[in-house]
């Protein structure tokens, strides 16, 4: 059987209401009840030793020290009764009551001094609804005797049932009152859940634009801004599904266009040497074309060998320390056949005592990447290779001249399957839209850090920390 949450916390609030009132009026009528009494025994006690002091002072006129407290005291409904210490009663007031069945206890308290307080007790005194106060008579610290007096309650117990009734008829009230406010609150508090559980049941049903009223002020609120950020980070998560989706068809159709080149070209150069159709002069440009579209093919099969390698961390990195400059001949040396062709030049900016730890083969393999990405987005320009050591790590900086990068497109560029200019079919290095991809995760696998600042128009400059 289902228990709806509202009801839950309803009564989960009317309960310790209630609970809370009732420990509070009982001990609220307990001490009410307590201190009426409490009053009551005081103002006997103080009659009681009132009396007892005029009759020290003067002892001949007892009588009519007796009568005249006698008819005062019978004014506010009290009496009283002398004893002496064998408990025999030898002055009575108007009305007053008689003394009997005090316990050996009772005596022994009396007779130390003691002033003994009792709410009401017929066993002892014949007599309920009344309160009784015995007060001992000493003389020079001898118990000779004492005085009994007596108010009845009925007074005192009218003004308790009236107190009484009034906190009855508050919690009422307060009742009444938690009750709604406790209703109100307990809405308030599922109605905001109840949203958080419509919202989800939309994102389940593939509804990423949800969004939910959220606070800081309580765990409800705190639920509702993780709720909202889980929401904008799958709907990031799902954009980026589409948009990898979306490259991973261009990346098909390029890479089908790609391959279907060459392997028409191998094909035909093949089928004209098997059937003589390719003249003696012509054989070896022939040959040579095959040899360098197979190349082309490896070149793709290598570059997603690579990525995925990467990615699983399948590759072990052989890390030493050599001088940069040299490394950065080398690739000034290998790429300047390419940079020739488009006009381009490769200056070196570096010192001999600069040294980097580092993968000789993987370094390598990233600043080959980005210098043959810049030589293709420059034309007659410059491309800079720069070196320098600063806080202990070394700076690798490849800068050029050529059209740069909108900025729309920087954080891009590191994605898989991307390509700034889908139009570009000729690169020989990085044309599927892997190079820059297989940059980034050797520069995260050295530990390092890796930035590109560019301007459309203005050149791009890519900085390496290692």
């Amino acid at each position: 059987m289902k228990f709806r949450y509202i009801y839950q916390q309803f009564f989960s609030h009317i309960s310790i209401i209630i609970v809370a009132f009732l420990v509070l009026s009982l001990l609220f009528a307990h001490y009410v009840e307590n201190l009426v009494y409490e009053n009551k025994a005081n103002e006997l006690i103080s009659y009681g030793k009132s009396i007892l002091s005029d009759i020290e002072q003067t002892p001949q006129a007892t009588e009519s020290i007796i009568n005249r407290y006698s008819s005062v005291l019978v004014t506010r409904k009290m009496s009283f009764s002398m004893f002496d210490q064998y408990g025999n009663l030898y002055a009575v007031g108007k009305q007053g009551p008689a003394i009997r069945g005090l316990s050996d206890k009772d005596w022994d308290r009396i007779s130390k001094g003691r002033t003994l307080v009792v709410k009401s007790d017929f066993k002892r005194f014949g007599q309920e609804g009344v309160t009784f106060v015995v007060l001992p008579y000493l003389d020079n610290g001898n118990f000779i005797g004492g005085i009994l007096l007596t108010s009845p309650i009925s007074g005192s117990s009218v003004m308790i049932h009236r107190v009484n009734q009034f906190i009855l008829y508050t919690i009422l009230i307060a009742l009444a009152v938690s009750f709604l406010l406790s209703w109100f609150l307990s809405r308030i508090h599922v109605n905001r859940i109840k949203r958080l559980r419509e919202a989800t049941s939309l994102v389940s049903a593939g509804n990423y634009h949800v969004h939910v009223a959220s606070a800081n002020f309580d765990e409800i609120g705190e639920l509702a801004n993780d709720f909202n950020h889980m929401v904008d980070k799958i709907n990031t998560s799902m954009e980026e599904i589409e948009s990898l989706e979306n490259r991973r068809r261009q990346f098909l159709s390029d890479v089908s266009h790609e391959m279907r080149t060459p392997l028409t070209t191998i094909s035909g150069v093949i089928e004209g040497l098997k059937n003589d159709m390719i003249p003696e002069e012509d054989k070896e440009r022939g040959i040579n074309l095959v040899s360098q579209e197979a190349k082309r093919l490896i070149r793709l099969v290598n570059e997603n060998l690579d990525y995925d390698k990467i990615r699983s961390n399948q590759i072990q990195l052989y890390r030493e320390d050599f001088q940069l400059l040299e490394l950065l001949e080398i690739i000034q040396e290998q790429l300047m056949p390419q940079a020739e062709d488009k006009k381009v030049q490769i200056v070196i900016d570096a010192s001999p005592d600069v040294m980097v730890n580092a993968d000789y083969d993987r370094l390598i393999q990233i600043l080959i990447n980005i210098t043959k990405n810049s030589i293709q987005f420059t034309s007659d320009g410059t491309i800079w290779l720069r070196g320098r050591m600063e806080d202990q790590s070394t700076i690798i900086e490849v800068e050029d001249t050529g059209i740069g990068i909108d900025p729309g497109e920087l954080e891009n560029i590191w994605r898989r399957f991307y390509k700034a200019d889908l139009s570009r079919t000729s690169n020989p290095y990085g044309e599927f839209g892997l190079g820059l991809s297989i940059v980034k995760q050797l520069v995260l696998l050295h530990n390092g850090e890796i930035n590109v600042f560019s301007e459309a128009g203005k050149g791009t400059k890519f900085v390496i920390k290692l």
